[in-house]
């Protein structure tokens, strides 16, 4: 088995990437046939995977100057709302880069069904091995993914490569706050694929040793810590409507993965970062 189908298989450990049929589910509910035509707008609601949805794509949007004329990549871009989002409300063009192929292929469907299918190139690979030939891009973004990859110099080092003179780099992520426990390790590796928590000072620095100049960094911690605990919530008080909808077997497997994210959030040692750097 290669690297990356090793990855790709390891990965569905994370519940929240099991499933992934269930965005169809949500579109058949509504009474959308896999005919009809859709609108970024009107799927943003199942398939922003990250925190805060596409108020933190605006923000994305606003802090790297993305417009029409903007080349994008998204690293890890899962069902493609970010992406679609990008692509329809500032008209960019997107490369949307996905390890997994089930997430890809249903991404590219969906990109496809809102008609953003030129505007939104989806490609299924790993980031440290892909194939970039002579591509560069204005801009490099991901949400709440980067974490998942465990050579962080040769990512950072990529990044940088495939941005233009002057482009920027953005990325909500997770670090860690306080040292964990062995055992905390070990969950956060099955249950959230964490194969990357630097502290605070560390992404920093990995940041600057790779040739960026920070711009901002943003400390998300205890804004997340409260929108998990939120969104938990709200999926355990729909749960008779969730359990119509997907089945129990869904249901139970997205509450158990809400809830471990609470549990790390709330113990004050997973933290959230959002960073905006720049290729001088």
């Amino acid at each position: 088995m290669s690297k990356s189908n090793s990855l790709n298989s390891d990965i569905k450990s994370m519940k929240l990437y099991r499933h992934v049929d269930r965005v169809l589910t949500e579109l058949q509910y509504l009474g959308k046939s896999e005919q009809t035509p859709l609108s970024a707008s009107e799927l943003s609601p199942f398939d922003q995977l990250h925190y805060h949805g596409t108020e933190s794509v605006d923000e994305a949007i606003r802090a790297t100057g993305i417009t029409a004329s903007s080349s994008v990549l998204e690293i890890g871009s899962g069902l493609g709302g970010p992406a679609r989002h990008i692509a329809a409300t500032a008209g960019a063009k997107v490369t949307a880069l996905e390890l997994q192929n089930d997430q890809d292929e249903l991404a590219s469907h969906l990109s496809a069904r809102c008609g953003l299918a030129e505007k939104v190139a989806h490609v299924c690979g790993d980031f440290l091995t892909h194939e970039w030939s002579t591509l560069h891009f204005d801009v490099i973004v991901s949400w709440l993914a980067l974490y998942h990859i465990p050579e962080r110099n040769v990512l950072l080092e990529r990044c940088y490569g495939l941005l233009q003179k002057g482009g920027y780099f953005f990325t909500e992520d997770l670090y860690a706050r306080k040292e964990f426990t062995d055992w905390e390790r070990s969950e956060l590796a099955t249950e959230l694929f964490a194969n990357c928590l630097p502290d605070y000072d560390t992404y920093l620095q990995d940041l600057k040793t790779a040739g960026f100049e920070l711009v901002s960094a943003e400390e998300m911690s205890d804004d997340w810590a409260v929108f998990t605990r939120e969104r938990l919530a709200a999926y355990r008080a729909h749960k008779a409507r969730h359990i119509d909808v997907h089945g129990e077997a869904v249901f139970t497997a997205m509450e158990h993965f809400y809830d471990v994210v609470v549990r790390h959030f709330s113990g004050g040692k997973l933290g959230g970062i959002r960073i905006v750097a720049r290729k001088a």
